[in-house]
């Protein structure tokens, strides 16, 4: 019997709620896909609340889990390698050096960086030191990546206003020729009313991929969306199909939290779970 896709991910984690592997874990298991999460940082829940508790994970500890990956063999084993919200430079650097070896190890390997370091309103959420790891270390060995307008913007020092402007942050961002870039959550001065975008760009060309604009922001979305890319990915979608699976399913988990009143991603829905399973049958 054969395998199913194996991905590392490699991301935030929190007790209550569902932002980094907190929401992205369970689409891709539900999709078939087999999961190894190693947490960047272990939180009682996001920064929303009027408390937080718990931090990132010691340096020391986060290098033990990253030596027990490489124990049991698992770079070689990974179809993908996803990561996410990184919580001190330390491990931001380990972080760096694992996806490398990873990488050096298993040529097939699919390096997916989601670089989580700011959002429109609230800016850059990380310290500079970590967003420049992201810059000069991880973005140069994704093969895919998924910033959003802010994030392309501090990365490229390139303002996002228009599809010109997504194709000069492209030539500037520091990512491989080959490489895939989704600029996720643009609203560009052609995008169409009530309508949100996200663009596909690389070797191909760039195809860009309308949805409803919600009147909904909650933590984890971006997070959700990055897990579900992978999942339509690891279940042999490709990518353009992968994006508008991601933005359909995602949309339909923030309808949810929204009808239930909840201040957090839901991944509970029925018909979300079912489409998932569906997913994974193929």
């Amino acid at each position: 019997m054969k395998r199913p896709p194996f991905v590392i991910s490699i991301q935030s984690q929190v007790v209550f709620g569902h932002v980094g592997n907190s929401a992205a874990l369970f689409p891709m298991q539900a999709a078939g896909l087999e999961v190894a999460a190693i947490p960047t940082v272990v939180f009682s829940n996001t920064p929303d609340y009027p408390t937080l508790r718990g931090r990132a994970l010691p340096p020391e500890f986060f290098s033990d889990l990253l030596q027990g990956a490489r124990e049991r063999g698992l770079p070689q084993r990974a179809d993908f390698i996803l990561t996410g919200y990184i919580g001190s430079l330390d491990v931001a650097e380990m972080v760096a050096d694992f996806v490398a070896e990873a990488k050096a190890a298993n040529p097939r390997l699919r390096y997916i960086c989601d670089p989580v370091m700011g959002d429109t309103g609230p800016g850059l959420y990380v310290p500079e030191a970590i967003a420049g790891v992201m810059r000069d270390r991880l973005l140069p060995m994704a093969d895919i990546a998924t910033p959003n307008p802010f994030e392309l913007g501090w990365l490229t020092g390139q303002q996002i206003r228009a599809l010109a402007d997504l194709q000069a942050a492209r030539g500037a961002l520091r990512i491989a020729e080959a490489a895939h870039l989704i600029a996720t959550g643009c609203v560009l001065d052609d995008t169409g009313p009530g309508q949100l975008e996200t663009v596909l760009m690389g070797p191909e060309g760039l195809s860009r991929h309308p949805t409803e604009r919600l009147p909904i922001a909650l933590p984890g979305t971006g997070d959700l969306f990055a897990g579900l890319v992978v999942a339509g990915l690891g279940r042999g979608l490709a990518l353009p199909r992968a994006i508008e699976t991601a933005q359909a399913l995602t949309a339909r988990a923030l309808r949810h939290a929204k009808a239930l009143g909840a201040g957090e991603v839901v991944l509970s829905e029925p018909e979300f779970r079912r489409a998932l399973l569906a997913l994974g049958i193929g």
